[in-house]
């Protein structure tokens, strides 16, 4: 089965880039998360969303 959620450092693994640019990115509002448990999660979607949106801006 296929992740559903990723935590932040494993999002910025994901898209090639640092923890702290996701978070910047988490915080502007451009890659959705959310908060559980007190953990901020990333849905899969979320990435592949942001991933589209970069590729279409290009």
């Amino acid at each position: 089965m296929d992740r559903l959620f990723y935590r932040p450092k494993d999002a910025a693994v994901v898209l090639g880039m640092s923890r702290t640019a996701v978070f910047r990115l988490i915080k502007s509002g451009e890659l959705r998360s959310i908060k559980y448990d007190g953990y901020r999660l990333v849905p899969a979607d979320a990435l592949q969303e942001f991933a589209r949106r970069l590729t279409e801006a290009a």
